[in-house]
């Protein structure tokens, strides 16, 4: 406790100056620390169906973590509507204060992180780049669709099991890029935040090649929210 403790003010001696930064985390003692905990990680004692997302760990950038914070998990593709949108709680200006204290604060380096992993994986050699939506399809229909479903809108028939209790995204909202799902999907949910291990890394039975096929056929065939708004 004392060392989260000592984050907490460490990180208010270095943002002291910086309002937005102020705004954010009082926003964020106010309403999310009980879902996320002091230092983002989700540690609390309050208990959920879906465990909110270790913030330290997250893959989203502070700009998708806006979105996220403005219109709610639901609207971006979650089927546990566990994080509410707050668009009628706070304006614009609270809200992305919340999202920069947020990013600062718990996860400043992930967009580095990102480009530095997606950077040491396979190039696709040329000849290859014409059968990467065949083989995506292949792989998609083969593993993906019985937890995401054929339209991948999250209704595969995993999540009709009663012996299962699963919620995978439609992935027709997901807001993430395309690097951000390779990265997801080779890791798994657990490497990038979630609580849960419904959502497995592939890595060690698909190469990057068949991976990122699988994003390049979900991107072609199912991606319908590719602009924030």
């Amino acid at each position: 406790m004392k060392y989260l403790l000592f984050l907490v003010l460490f990180s208010s001696f270095l943002y002291s100056s910086d309002s937005k930064y102020e705004m954010g985390k009082k926003i964020y003692v106010q309403t999310c620390l009980f879902c996320h905990g002091v230092n983002g990680k989700a540690d609390t004692d309050m208990k959920f169906i879906v465990k909110p997302r270790d913030l330290s760990k997250t893959i989203l950038n502070e700009e998708q973590s806006y979105q996220v914070i403005k219109h709610g998990a639901h609207y971006w593709g979650a089927s546990a509507d566990i994080m509410p949108s707050f668009k009628s709680v706070y304006n614009e200006k609270e809200l992305a204060s919340v999202s920069y204290y947020v990013s600062k604060t718990f996860n400043p380096d992930v967009e580095k992180k990102i480009q530095k992993l997606y950077a040491q994986s396979d190039d696709i050699p040329n000849d290859k780049i014409s059968k990467m939506l065949k083989r995506g399809k292949k792989i998609y229909k083969r593993n993906c669709s019985w937890c995401h479903g054929l339209d991948a809108k999250g209704d595969g028939e995993a999540t009709r099991n009663p012996e299962m209790s699963i919620f995978p995204y439609d992935l027709s909202k997901t807001l993430l890029s395309d690097k951000q799902m390779f990265l997801y999907i080779r890791d798994g949910g657990k490497a990038w935040g979630t609580d849960k291990t419904d959502m497995p890394g592939w890595s060690r039975k698909y190469d990057d090649f068949t991976i990122k096929s699988v994003v390049k056929y979900i991107r072609k065939n199912f991606r319908k929210k590719d602009d924030i708004k």
